[in-house]
């Protein structure tokens, strides 16, 4: 219990200690390069089930092009005093990454710097973006935002090409437990004209008690404030349309509402979690934009702008998640 707790309240940390299978854990860490020329999403993780292994994922976000590196069990290893994750020759931490990775899918190497950090807020009674459902064991998927936004120092090196990344910008968030849901969308940016402004956004097919709901968390970081719409917290959907180039999302709290647009841009092919094995075909770019308008209830605007290079995945059974109410 005292382990449960733990990592609750530190949400950056490995879940899978003495965990049973079916489960999984990933992070994820995205980059993009000062001169906006170079984008990257780098996702260690395991799974633990019929295939159990370690794995790294890289996804270029200018070709789309992806590799998924493996690794046995016995080369994972994860502190379990802090958020300290070694994949083969590889290193993953809050503030830092190393990679080492050499296979028949090609070489990557580099060591990656972060600096002036900023993750969703955690209390005993919201332990980050999950709110209260954070406490609640045996969720099918939980989530977490290690960093809104941030700077990075370094270089990594892919196959004999530079990727320059020193005084790019980053972002890290997280997912553990059994399985990707059913479906979900989540888009994320952190790319606006006001430096530091980041959006983080999902909806997903929520199991609950031998049904499902549609759940869903948006998080606005500006100008230091974290403007919150979810389930947790009694926000709800005006309305949600998803197209096959587009998606319309409007949300309202007490105070305020969120409006969002967001364009699909060409991606690749990520692997997710099932209860079995990584055999989701995850399809993300990170060439999208999202149109973003945040205003009081009385019509003001408060924040307007479009973000770029916005990550963006839409997968599953879409038609579950729109034509509800809430």
């Amino acid at each position: 219990m005292s382990s449960f707790i733990n990592t609750t309240l530190h949400p950056q940390m490995y879940h899978g200690h003495n965990q049973k299978p079916p489960f999984f854990e990933g992070w994820y860490f995205k980059l993009v390069s000062q001169d906006e020329s170079q984008r990257l999403a780098v996702i260690p993780g395991i799974i633990l089930g019929e295939q159990a292994h370690a794995f790294i994922q890289v996804l270029n976000g200018i070709s789309g092009h992806s590799t998924y590196h493996t690794y046995p069990l016995e080369e994972f290893w994860a502190s379990q005093e802090d958020f300290d994750v070694r994949i083969g020759g590889s290193r993953f931490s809050v503030d830092r990454v190393s990679l080492d990775i050499r296979d028949d899918l090609g070489t990557i190497t580099g060591e990656l710097a972060f600096f002036d950090i900023n993750p969703w807020p955690v209390s005993l009674r919201s332990p980050g973006i999950m709110g209260w459902y954070a406490w609640m064991p045996r969720m099918e998927c939980y989530h977490g935002v290690l960093s809104f936004d941030h700077t990075i120092q370094g270089d990594l090196t892919i196959n004999g090409e530079t990727f320059a990344v020193t005084n790019g910008r980053g972002y890290i968030e997280k997912d553990w437990g059994q399985s990707f849901p059913a479906a979900w969308v989540w888009f994320q940016s952190n790319h606006f004209p006001t430096p530091g402004t980041c959006l983080t956004a999902s909806v997903a097919v929520i199991p609950w008690q031998r049904s499902a709901f549609r759940g869903f968390i948006v998080g606005l970081w500006h100008k230091g404030l974290l403007y919150r719409f979810a389930t947790y917290n009694g926000a709800h959907i005006e309305s949600l349309a998803i197209g096959k180039h587009s998606i319309d999302w409007i949300l309202r709290n007490k105070e305020y509402r969120l409006e969002m647009h967001t364009q699909q841009a060409p991606g690749g092919l990520l692997l997710g979690p099932t209860k079995i094995e990584m055999g989701k075909r995850v399809d993300e770019t990170l060439s999208a934009t999202v149109d973003v308008r945040l205003s009081r209830l009385s019509g003001e605007t408060v924040f307007a702008e479009q973000g770029k290079y916005a990550g963006l995945e839409v997968n599953g059974e879409i038609e579950r998640l729109v034509g509800q109410k809430g």
